[in-house]
Formats: C-alpha cells, sequence, structure tokens
C-alpha cells in the first residue's frame, strides 16, 4: 500500500535480508528502491545481489546508519520503495542515547513513518527479535506501523514460514510457506507433500495430523518415543510442540486410560521443523504415544486431529472440512475426528474416505484396538 510502513521481525541468521534482496528485484522491475544497510558493507550487499541474480537498474543501495542522512538521500532519490536493515541500527544525533534504544528506535521510526506518509513511499523495516521471541524495542512500534510481519523457521532446517500477527489493509490468515536454497528463497506450493516425503512404513509412533495455518491446511507428521526411564525423574523433549501442551496430553493418558508414561523417558517431534501450537493436534499426539507405548504402528493412510480436555473428551475444531479435503488430496482415507464436527452436518462426502467420529479418547483407544485386531 503507498505511503504504509510494514516491520518485518525474525531471528538472526533466517534469511530477513536474503527475502529482502529478493523483494527488491521484483519491485524494481517497475519501481524505484532504496536499499538502506546499516548491519551489511556495500561490498556484501553487492555480493548476495550478485548470489542471488538481482541486477535491477532501479535498485539503489545506502549503507547508513544516521537517520537525516538517510532522510535526505531518500529525498533526493524520490523512491516508490525504502528498505531500512534494520531499525535497531538508526540513530538520531540529536538523542544521546544508543542506537537499539528505546528512545531512538521510538524517534527513528516515528520519522520514517512521516516520511512515507509524508511523500507517498512504501517502507519495510528490519526489526531484530528479543530472547523470548517478540520483537526488540518498545511495543509502541508495533502499534506505530501498518503490518507487522514474523518470518519463522529453524536456521538448520530448510523451511521458512512468514506469517501476519497485524495487518490494517487485508486479513492475517495467511501463511507463506518457503524453502532457503543457495540462490535464496522459493516458493513451496505444496508444503504438506514435502512434510510427508519419507515417511516411515510400519513403523509405531508416527502418527499424520491436519493443522491449520491461518487459513491454510498443512499435513504434518507427529513422532513419539517412549523408553523406559534410568533416572529418577523421567524426561520430557519436545520438538515442535509446546511443551507444556505435551505434559498435558501424558497426564490424561496417564490418569484417564491408565498408561505408564511416568515410568519412561518421553520424545517428541514434528517432522520438518515445523511448529504445531493448535489444540487440533491433540488426537494425533495422543495416538502417536499409544502406538509407541504399545509398540503397535498406525495405518499409512490414517490422519487424525481434536482437541482433548482433561476429562479425556474430544472437543471439535474449526476448518473440519477443509482439513478433511486436504487429507484426501494426499492420498488419506481414514479421517478420526472429533464426534462435534459430524454433528454439525457441514462435512462434505468424498469417496474414497471414511470418517469415524471420536467422542472421547477413550473411543480413539478403541478404535486404535479395532484396526490393529483387523
Amino acid at each position: 500500500m503507498q505511503g504504509s510502513v510494514v516491520l518485518l521481525a525474525g531471528e538472526p541468521g533466517i534469511g530477513k535480508s536474503t527475502m529482502l534482496m529478493q523483494i527488491c528485484e521484483k519491485l524494481g522491475e517497475g519501481a524505484k528502491v532504496l536499499y538502506s544497510s546499516g548491519e551489511e558493507s556495500k561490498w556484501q550487499l553487492k555480493y548476495r545481489a550478485k548470489r542471488l541474480g538481482v541486477s535491477s537498474p532501479n535498485l539503489f543501495v545506502l549503507t547508513e546508519t544516521n537517520i537525516e542522512k538517510i532522510l535526505s538521500e531518500c529525498t533526493r532519490i524520490a523512491p516508490d520503495y525504502l528498505i531500512i536493515d534494520s531499525i535497531q541500527t538508526i540513530f538520531d544525533d540529536r538523542l544521546n542515547s544508543a542506537p537499539g534504544s528505546v528512545s531512538q528506535v521510538r524517534e527513528t521510526a516515528l520519522q520514517l513513518i512521516n516520511c512515507a506518509q509524508g511523500q507517498g513511499i512504501s517502507v519495510i523495516l528490519v526489526g531484530h527479535v528479543n530472547k523470548e521471541g517478540g520483537i526488540a524495542g518498545p511495543k509502541v512500534l508495533e502499534h506505530m506501523v501498518d503490518a507487522v510481519l514474523y518470518f519463522e523457521g529453524e536456521r538448520q532446517n530448510a523451511f521458512r514460514i512468514i506469517r501476519a500477527v497485524k495487518n490494517r489493509y487485508g486479513s492475517t490468515n495467511e501463511i507463506g510457506v518457503f524453502e532457503m536454497t543457495d540462490k535464496g528463497l522459493i516458493e513451496v506450493p505444496n508444503p504438506s507433500a514435502l512434510l510427508l516425503s519419507g515417511r516411515p512404513k510400519g513403523v509405531s509412533g508416527n502418527c499424520a495430523v491436519c493443522i491449520m495455518e491461518g487459513s491454510r491446511p498443512l499435513i504434518a507428521e507427529i513422532q513419539a518415543l517412549s523408553v523406559p526411564t534410568v533416572f529418577p525423574s523421567p524426561r520430557r523433549t519436545s520438538n515442535g510442540i509446546d511443551y507444556n501442551r505435551a505434559c498435558l496430553n501424558l497426564a490424561v493418558l496417564e490418569r484417564r486410560l491408565g498408561l505408564r508414561f511416568s515410568s519412561n523417558d518421553v520424545y517428541l517431534n514434528v517432522v520438518g521443523g515445523l511448529r504445531v501450537d493448535e489444540p487440533g493436534s491433540d488426537l494425533a499426539l495422543a495416538l502417536a504415544l499409544i502406538s509407541c507405548l504399545k509398540d503397535r504402528p498406525i495405518g499409512e493412510t490414517v490422519i487424525a486431529f481434536g482437541e482433548l480436555g482433561l476429562s479425556g473428551e474430544c472437543r471439535p475444531v474449526s476448518f473440519a472440512d477443509q482439513r478433511i479435503k486436504e487429507a484426501a488430496r494426499l492420498g488419506f482415507t481414514t479421517v478420526l475426528l472429533p464426534k462435534g464436527n459430524c454433528e454439525k452436518g457441514m462435512l462434505s462426502k468424498i469417496d474414497g474416505v471414511k470418517i469415524i467420529p471420536v467422542r472421547s479418547i477413550f473411543d480413539a483407544l478403541q478404535i486404535f484396538s479395532q484396526e490393529q485386531e483387523r
């Protein structure tokens, strides 16, 4: 949007500068772009641009941290887009505080916002992330800008997800999935198929789940491993699943079904570096734990989703129809889902897909046992 200000935040080394350089190439096809970097030299920027194949004649590079010089150059060039990498390195010499301090970030961001609105320039600000995972600097910075984007992923993993947490001009229920390569970021048109590639066959402790990333269904694989502990207190390790939610599900299985996890170490993992935060993954997580403890594999064409309560009940989740369609598209033929979703009569009938309603974790265990007997 012309005159808007977008704040892009992410972990160090996640690929923010790489993505921005690729964006400059696209924007430079019909507009003038000024890329101001306070973190890298012009030689470093040139090397990255060469590696990514960026050669737009409308891209202007500035290595400066003084806000007055940046605004002066912006007035001289009159770009359509201004990229600041990053806002924590910019300073106003009229203030006595160091760059990155609360006062410097607030004041320099305000001047850039005034420049964007006054001259009709679209501005992208890069923000650092603190230890807690939030955007570093004053919280007012997020209120001042028009859109806030988070760039997420593990540095050791190739997948990246960009999601909006604030958007004055549109929805925040969309995400973008990318893969980091030596040529930069490339779009992943079918992330579900990529996340399921290499899935083991006939191995216990694995269960597929369909989660919602905004309004986009994604199918992931939850893995569980339970082994007898040698420690006085058993270990609980969770990668990609909220630790507290994992402990909650373990407590429900032990108390309601009598499954003894208290004497075992439990390791949980989501394949592909994806992070599963929604409660709709509870049922698949529980089935993976049951499969591991009983050492009986779950069928390759079985997928499950649903939220578990502390009483063991399976509560309905949103977007059930979209989840079923995504599962059917990838070849799953058996779907376990909360009975509450089936009672609403809003589910599409898909040939070859068997829908099994689950009222509680007791039903899930019974269905699991029946499938094993067959």
